[in-house]
């Protein structure tokens, strides 16, 4: 080709690739350099061909394009296969950002070989976004269906392959999937409703129902539901459907709503129907737009006739003005609607009816309906007034009684509660505050369950199950709490009607602690009367046995003189003494438990009395036994007869022994205790206040509940037959509660016991006197007088103490013992049984004799004391008693110590008493005409004593101490004093009573009162009396007894 021919086709080719305005066509080298630009290049981008020539094609994309490799990318792409496709957004020398789709190809010489490209795009932006926004619709409208449970489906008629979206397959069971066969999907159709549905020849001539609703059972879990299926076909241009399209929609639910709609609709209609009133409805502006037939029978009406305002021509035209009133306010309010008007009949007479509406409302409480009723009452209101004709009175006498009512309720003593079945207080009387504090407001509406002791509620429970079946209680008992959260012991009458429990309640506390602690005292009075019946008789039992015991006992001892010498009698001798030693411990366990042995209490400290007795404890108990003994710090005195406790003592161990088997642990504990009220409300026997607890405990076999109900009672023993009398713990119970104290018992089965005797506690000075058990046999020579009426107890004894040097006479009853004394012959000890036949009583005898002979010791004997020289179980004070049967060794000891003790208490005497003293004071003596006077100071603080009379004798007077009102009197009995300076708060005997006791008896002595209170007693004469206020120094004193004397 020529030259001119080849530009003439360049020419062309230019003009060509011009004319094509809509593409941009560029041609590349093959390092991407524009080398050529048609006019459309030049139209969508911007540049002209001098601009881009020379230019990386690289400049028609965007930035990130670029900063990608995009240019390169594609050039390799279009090297690899000839030609690349691609889609991207470019950018204009404006800036401004475009969407074009396009190709890259290679452009090859004559020898095939590739010498660069060729660029061709077109400008497809407008296309883009309606794709995109087509593809946002497409997603909008598919989370719409999925949202609204809306399926998709495209049914091809020729291939009858279904093409359903996700929402579809998630309606019928299925995988989310593209296609499915129609037949598939016509299986899953109820058999009884695909007819309705579709079948092939209905949708090749397009006559299936568009708008259908059919059942399913769906493919994963054949569960039974309900679609609706809306749809229509698609025809060619010839009108042959080609297509079946729409949409399906689960309606199980809306279904299973309707159908209880409509039976709800149902029942409605039918109960309305049914009902004898008027029933109607109307629109929530008040229009009333349906009524029951029974509207229609009674007006005669018709439904256009009363629909809207029209039943207003059925109000009596008096009664209309109020009852459309009421009406419409009603509806404007949206609140319940009540009004009694006349309404007309079809006969043309009106009727009474009271018309009631109430509001129906939607989820905002929007009203939506309303549903009223018309009740015809025009019998009752005849009636009503008829009766009012009838009995006009009528109201005052139901208000007369209603008045008596509420008069009842509120001035009722008795608790008065009305409350539901469900135990809600409904009503509560007055006296509910009086009886439990609590006010109506904090009751009503609170369940009376919170009230109730925890231990009566499940009878509670049942007794209100009882009231919801109709049954009336007529008697039932519970505890209710008080607001103070104590509980009142209630009796209940309860009715109940239809709603409520109507239940009438009396405070029966007092009644049933009254009746309790009648209990308790029957009990006590049982146990008294037991006690006393078991004393009566081990006393009569013991006084005879013993007496023959001493027969014994004596002319065993006085025979073992004679046969000194002869082992084998003497052998015998002895072992009938020992038998003797038994008899006579079994007596006196007896006396013990029926607490009638005679206690001799002395103030002691049981810690020492203990110590004391720890070496003979062993020895009793043996080597095998391990004993430790704790004694607290700061122990209280206690008063106690020492030997008893120590009897006591062992016979704990000896059983403590026996219960480990003779290997183990005793244990004796001493130390202070205080018993408070909240424990001696919960034992009968227990007394509040100090103790001295002494408690024993092993580490032996223990015992069960059973048996340690039973181990003090008298005779009970759980040792083999043979090795027990059953009195051990018996003798310690009575012996304690003797004493004025408590025992108890606590163990465990496998581990051990532990027994506590709680000895009375005394604020006394300990008596440092020791117990004697062996020590030198005297005799004397004084004389001594033997009153017996037991002949062989009466020789037994003369001559065990002639055989010990004394001077002995005899009688067999009081009154020849006394007519001895009379007799003026010289007696130095009267040794007299307590019990003996005559007049005349052991105890006068003595005091007789202490009136005629003052010198005269009086040491008393017998197997049983009575009531004469013991009172509350102890001796009297200053009294001497040899228990029988006695040894001969313990008859010359006692003798020996009372002949002693008497000849030193009267050299005491002889030396306290002055000289020129008279036995009293006479009622007109001036004690305060000297200087020096006479005082006793009673006082129980060793300390406080001590001080007082220190000062006293400093203001130079005469002092004599008592540290109890008891002592003080027997100083009285023996010693004139000018002045008694007296404590009130002392133990027994308090300063009051002293006082009453001394102004009684010796008027003439003055009284100073030392105390730490603000007044003094006041007593029935209350001359030449003082208070001395506590503190007080030798300034005070001295004032108060000047004070006294003026």
């Amino acid at each position: 080709m020529t030259d001119g021919e080849l530009r003439a086709t360049e020419r062309y080719s230019r003009q060509i690739l011009d004319g094509a305005v809509d593409y941009a066509i560029m041609a590349l080298d093959l390092d991407g350099k524009i080398t050529r630009w048609n006019e459309g290049a030049r139209r969508i981008f911007g540049w002209n061909k001098d601009e881009a020539t020379e230019q990386h094609w690289d400049l028609i994309l965007t930035p990130e394009d670029r900063e990608a490799g995009a240019a390169r990318e594609a050039m390799s792409a279009a090297l690899a296969s000839g030609t690349a496709h691609h889609e991207r957004w470019h950018i204009r020398k404006s800036g401004e950002r475009f969407w074009a789709n396009g190709e890259i190809s290679t452009l090859v010489d004559e020898q095939g070989d590739v010498v660069g490209f060729v660029k061709v795009l077109r400008d497809r932006t407008k296309e883009h976004i309606a794709a995109q926004a087509l593809h946002d619709a497409e997603a909008r409208l598919r989370r719409a269906q999925e949202a609204g449970g809306v399926g998709v489906f495209s049914l091809d008629l020729i291939t009858n392959i279904l093409s359903p979206t996700p929402e579809f397959c998630k309606i019928y069971g299925l995988p989310e999937i593209d296609d499915v066969s129609i037949e598939q999907i016509e299986a899953l159709v109820l058999p009884e409703d695909r007819s309705t549905a579709s079948n092939p020849q209905t949708r090749r001539i397009g006559a299936s129902l568009l708008n259908v609703e059919y059942g399913i059972r769906r493919a994963d879990n054949g569960q039974k539901r309900f679609i609706a299926r809306k749809g229509e076909f698609e025809r060619d241009a010839s009108g042959t459907p080609i297509r079946f399209v729409g949409v399906v929609q689960d309606i199980t639910d809306t279904r299973r709503a309707q159908q209880q709609l409509r039976e709800s609709d149902a029942r409605f209609q039918a109960l309305t129907q049914a009902l004898p009133n008027h029933v109607w409805t109307a629109g929530p502006q008040g229009q009333l737009d349906w009524f029951n037939d029974r509207v229609y029978a009674f007006s005669g009406l018709t439904f256009d006739d009363l629909v809207g305002n029209g039943w207003t021509q059925m109000v009596h035209p008096d009664d209309l003005p109020e009852a459309a009133a009421k009406w419409f306010s009603a509806v404007r309010a949206g609140e319940t609607y009540e009004s009694e008007f006349r309404l007309k009949a079809a006969t043309g007479w009106y009727r009474w009816f009271i018309a009631r509406a109430v509001p129906m409302r939607d989820d905002d409480g929007k009203v939506v309906r309303w549903i009223g009723t018309n009740t015809d009452i025009e019998d009752q209101r005849e009636a009503q007034a008829r009766l009012e004709t009838a009995n006009r009175t009528l109201e005052d006498r139901v208000t007369e009684r209603t008045a008596d009512r509420d008069r009842m309720w509120r001035l009722s003593t008795d608790i008065m509660l009305v409350a539901d079945f469900e135990a809600t207080i409904t009503a509560v009387n007055p006296a509910w505050r009086t009886v439990f504090r609590w006010d109506e407001g904090e009751l009503v509406g609170r369940s009376f369950m919170d009230l109730i002791h925890p231990d009566d509620l499940a009878a509670t429970l049942a007794e209100v199950g009882k009231l919801s079946e109709g049954v009336t209680t007529f008697s039932f008992e519970n505890r209710y709490r008080t607001k103070d959260g104590t509980y009142r012991t209630i009796s209940w009458t309860a009715v109940p009607d239809d709603t409520f429990i109507h239940a009438l309640g009396r405070d029966v506390t007092q009644e049933r602690e009254a009746s309790a602690a009648l209990r308790k005292t029957e009990l006590a009075l049982q146990q008294a009367q037991k006690m006393e019946a078991i004393g009566n008789l081990t006393g009569g039992v013991a006084h005879d046995f013993n007496n023959l015991l001493q027969v014994v006992a004596g002319n065993l001892q006085l025979l073992a003189r004679d046969i000194a010498g002869n082992d084998k009698a003497q052998k015998r001798v002895t072992n009938a003494l020992a038998g003797v030693e038994r008899g006579a411990k079994l007596a006196a366990q007896l006396l013990a438990f029926g607490r009638r042995q005679a206690l001799d209490p002395k103030v002691v400290n049981a810690g020492r009395l203990v110590r004391n007795m720890d070496e003979m404890l062993r020895r009793t108990i043996g080597e095998g036994i391990e004993v430790e003994t704790v004694v607290s710090g700061g122990l209280w005195n206690t008063l106690i007869d020492p030997m008893q406790t120590e009897n006591a003592l062992l016979n704990l161990a000896i059983n403590a022994r026996d219960a480990m088997d003779g290997f183990g642990k005793l244990t004796i504990e001493v130390g202070n205790a205080m018993l408070d009220e909240a424990y001696a409300r919960k034992h009968d026997d227990v007394v509040a206040g100090e103790y001295v607890m002494l408690s024993v405990t092993d580490t032996g076999s223990g015992m069960t509940s059973d048996i340690i109900d039973k181990v003090f009672d008298p005779f009970f023993s759980t040792k083999p037959e043979g090795k027990g009398t059953g009195l051990g713990l018996s003798m310690v119970y009575g012996f304690v509660k003797q004493t004025g104290g408590n025992v108890r018992i606590y163990s465990e089965v496998g581990l051990g016991t532990t027994i506590r005797m709680y000895l009375p506690r005394s604020r006394e000075d300990e008596e440092r006197t020791s117990i004697r058990r062996d020590g030198p046999v005297e005799g004397g020579s004084e004389t001594i007088l033997v009153a017996e009426d037991d002949e062989g107890v009466r020789a037994t004894v003369v001559e065990t103490l002639q055989g010990f040097g004394y001077r002995v006479l005899k009688a067999p009853d009081a009154s020849a013992a006394l007519s001895i004394i009379e007799s003026g012959v010289p007696i130095d000890l009267l040794f007299t049984d307590v019990v003996m036949p005559g007049p005349l009583k052991s105890a006068d005898l003595a005091q007789k004799a202490k009136e005629r002979l003052p010198n005269i010791a009086v040491l008393f004997t017998s197997g049983y004391t009575e009531n004469s020289i013991v009172h509350g179980g102890r001796l009297d004070a200053g009294v001497q008693l040899l228990s029988k049967p006695y040894a001969r060794e313990a008859l010359a000891r006692k003798i020996r110590q009372v002949l002693t003790r008497n000849t030193d208490v009267m050299a005491e005497q002889q030396a306290l008493t002055p000289p020129a003293a008279s036995p009293a004071v006479s009622a007109d003596a001036t004690p305060h005409s000297t200087a020096k006077l006479t005082i006793l100071l009673v006082e129980d603080e060793a300390l406080i004593r001590a001080a007082t009379a220190d000062m006293l004798e400093e203001l130079g007077h005469e002092v004599f101490e008592a540290a109890s009102g008891e002592k003080a009197l027997l100083l009285l009995e023996q010693q004139s004093v000018d002045i008694i300076l007296t404590d009130l708060g002392l133990p027994g005997m308090s300063g009051e009573q002293l006082s009453i006791m001394v102004r009684q008896r010796w008027p003439a002595i003055a009284i100073v009162f030392a105390t730490g209170r603000d007044t003094a007693p006041v007593l029935s004469d209350s001359r030449r009396t003082s208070l001395l206020a506590k503190p007080f120094g030798p300034d005070e004193l001295s004032r108060a007894i000047t004070q006294v004397l003026s």
